[in-house]
């Protein structure tokens, strides 16, 4: 399995750089994960989507409908990809420490 690293995190990854172990998730790794995704720094609101993303996970063992996200963060999904480039799915998703969505391409 391929290893991420950047600076003091290294992490097994999947093929698509989702992690391997999402156990070992941490504010040290979604930081890390981030700049794979074209975010250099997480902001408040990056944290909210996150932190909404984990939480829901850890809750029900899959990630939201992107309609929920939106709904329960308050942001409009144009203000989510100006967040995460990538999308909800793959880069939100990543950096939340979330294996591959069902559906993600």
């Amino acid at each position: 399995m391929p290893t991420f690293t950047h600076g003091d995190v290294s992490i097994e990854v999947d093929e698509d750089g989702f992690m391997a172990a999402p156990e070992n998730w941490s504010e040290t790794v979604a930081a890390a994960i981030a700049t794979t995704e074209g975010v250099e720094g997480l902001t408040e609101e990056h944290w909210k989507v996150v932190n909404y993303l984990r939480d829901y996970y850890l809750k029900f063992g899959v990630a939201p409908m992107i309609r929920k996200l939106c709904k329960e963060t308050g942001f409009k999904l144009n203000k989510i990809y100006e967040l995460f480039p990538s999308g909800p799915a793959k880069g939100a998703c990543k950096v939340a420490g979330l294996p591959k969505p069902t559906g993600c391409v």
